[in-house]
């Protein structure tokens, strides 16, 4: 199977990738709100923003004006979007009781409720069900479908939903497993794997079929 071997080749050149950042659940989940169509290294920018301001928490989110969060968030891009639906994933979580009641949930339920949030698409959703509250979800993402359809494992052509189901039939329910083969997606697909590869420093010359 074109996916394992691929987890294998992918680990044995870049190694452990330690994600994902950030120091409670709560902030990886405005992190994988906040990534949406822009880098990493922005993101970090508007988080520290919020801890400096002591503004890190669904409560005092929910209380800041909207300019002022923006504000915050303008590293990030999109920051007015961002805002809006950052203040939309707190109220949620807030009203859902925090962490503590969401982590009592089944995985099809919590995915089903982050899903129902305004501006909460499948990949952020699976983002914050993998990274935060440590579920076995597969992420599925722009480099997925690319890395993926260039060695001939999937067309491109199919769904998120679709995708994902690939993926986790592949591979058995491990949550450091799906972890770690998402780090090694985004980091092959920044660096290598682009929209103009870099075919001549690729470790997967080997299945692919490009």
């Amino acid at each position: 199977m074109r996916i394992k071997r691929t987890y294998n080749i992918l680990f044995k050149q870049y190694g452990p990738q330690h994600w994902w950042p950030g120091d409670t659940p709560f902030e990886i989940m405005v992190g994988s709100v906040l990534t949406q169509n822009t880098a990493w290294t922005n993101v970090e920018k508007a988080i520290n923003n919020l801890k400096q301001a002591n503004a890190l928490s669904a409560e005092t989110i929910l209380s800041t004006h909207h300019a002022r969060l923006a504000k915050w968030l303008r590293p990030s891009g999109y920051f007015n979007i961002k805002a809006k639906r950052l203040k939309n994933f707190c109220q949620w979580y807030v009203e859902q009781g925090g962490f503590k009641s969401l982590s009592k949930l089944d995985t099809k339920r919590l995915r089903e409720q982050l899903l129902s949030v305004n501006g909460v698409g499948p990949e952020t959703a699976d983002d914050i069900m993998l990274y935060a509250f440590e579920r076995p979800v597969f992420v599925i993402d722009a480099y997925t479908r690319r890395i993926f359809s260039r060695i001939g494992a999937v067309s491109g052509e199919e769904s998120y939903e679709e995708l994902r189901q690939i993926f986790e039939k592949a591979l058995k329910p491990d949550v450091a497993l799906y972890n770690e083969y998402h780090a090694l997606i985004v980091k092959h697909g920044k660096d290598i794997c682009r929209s103009r590869p870099r075919c001549d420093q690729c470790c997967l010359t080997g299945v692919c079929q490009e």
